[in-house]
């Protein structure tokens, strides 16, 4: 029995095309476009935590679906920053996907913070919104066909055509266009001096640091090492980021140019693969992705599980790492990819997930002490 959508006044027909023919019928919500909106189409199965996924700037060039039933019952604050003059409650100062997909939406959201609904918020900053389809019936065919370019239209033949002339997703480089273009700094200097490769950090990331005590200045994307040098930092972090780790070279010779220097290095998410990819090791496309607050990873030097937040779909070939000197730190409980990754003879370890845990659990936040103890053995 085909599903029945209940409309208010503003909301029209819409459609999401998928590119290998699939079509799933709902209606509008957010910016009102004349035109497709494309991108590659993923799922996110947190419960909580939508502001910052929307904002979080991995999800450049994506449509994101929620697998939660309910989006928006808490509102949306107003954009405000803490002491440090860090973004609170969102991970950029911009909505990042290219759309949103909901099987419902909530239009009168219950929070003391919230100053307006989620489709208010999407209208405001232009992103389309699509509610009423069946989001188990797509992620099951994301689960079992993969991750894949899309549309949201009023039209099947308009949102085929915008799919036909669309760039695959894997081969922008997203990382230039959500990058600070500006060194900023955050904190005080009491442990040290953090330099953060703006791949597309998530601003929890930098808070993260300067709870610690870290002064942190965040530094465009394709930055040089000699660049970032210059100020002498403790350490580097590479952030997470958007889009397919072999385009970002600027990166990747940063990375190894830092491990040959012996600098303590910390890679988040995307950084991880960048560092694997700096050493010789190979990454790979997953077929849907991690993305959600309840993906569970194993601490392979102590045998303790944790519940992560994460937000990728690319990985590393463990077997590469064989002609590295990486070894495994973090595998994943659900399909055995690697998470995290240790040098043998460097300070340099990284991560697949989000010990900073915006949204998310917390139980890996202590990754953050363990780089802050590399920073301090190599300055003592």
């Amino acid at each position: 029995m085909p599903r029945v959508l209940v409309s208010d006044l503003n909301s029209k027909p819409l459609k999401l095309i998928l590119e290998d023919g699939e079509v799933f019928d709902g209606l509008s919500f957010g910016a009102d476009h004349s035109s497709p909106t494309v991108g590659e189409v993923v799922f996110n199965t947190g419960m909580v935590g939508y502001t910052e996924a929307m904002t979080d700037p991995s999800y450049s060039g994506q449509i994101l679906c929620f697998t939660y039933p309910l989006i928006g019952n808490y509102g949306v604050p107003d954009y405000v920053r803490d002491e440090n003059g860090i973004m609170l409650n969102f991970e950029s100062d911009r909505i990042q996907i290219r759309g949103l997909i909901a099987s419902s939406i909530s239009k009168s959201p219950s929070h003391f913070e919230s100053r307006k609904n989620i489709s208010s918020w999407l209208n405001s900053e232009q992103i389309p919104g699509i509610e009423g389809l069946d989001t188990r019936e797509l992620t099951i065919h994301l689960r079992t066909k993969g991750v894949m370019m899309g549309a949201i239209s009023g039209s099947t033949r308009e949102g085929k055509e915008a799919l036909e002339k669309a760039s695959d997703y894997s081969s922008i480089d997203y990382c230039s266009s959500v990058s600070t273009k500006e060194t900023r700094t955050f904190g005080r200097n009491v442990m040290g001096k953090i330099a953060v490769i703006d791949c597309g950090v998530k601003l929890n990331i930098v808070r993260s640091l300067v709870s610690r005590g870290f002064e942190v200045t965040v530094y465009p994307y394709g930055s040089s090492y000699e660049e970032v040098q210059s100020e002498n930092p403790s350490g580097i972090v590479l952030s997470n980021g958007p889009g397919d780790p072999k385009l970002c070279q600027p990166a990747i010779d940063l990375a190894r140019s830092a491990i040959d220097d012996s600098k303590p290095l910390l890679g988040i998410c995307l950084g991880t693969q960048i560092i694997a990819l700096s050493q010789g090791a190979e990454t790979f496309k997953l077929k849907y992705g991690h993305r959600g607050q309840n993906k569970p990873c194993i601490d392979l030097k102590t045998g303790r599980c944790m519940v992560t937040s994460q937000n990728h779909g690319f990985s590393v070939e463990e077997e590469s790492l064989k002609k590295t000197k990486l070894v495994p730190w973090f595998m994943n409980a659900d399909d055995n990819t690697i998470e995290g990754l240790v040098h043998e003879t460097k300070p340099c370890i990284s991560v697949q997930f989000h010990p900073e845990g915006s949204p998310g659990p917390l139980d890996p936040s202590y990754v953050f002490d363990v780089f802050a103890e590399k920073i301090g053995k190599v300055s003592n």
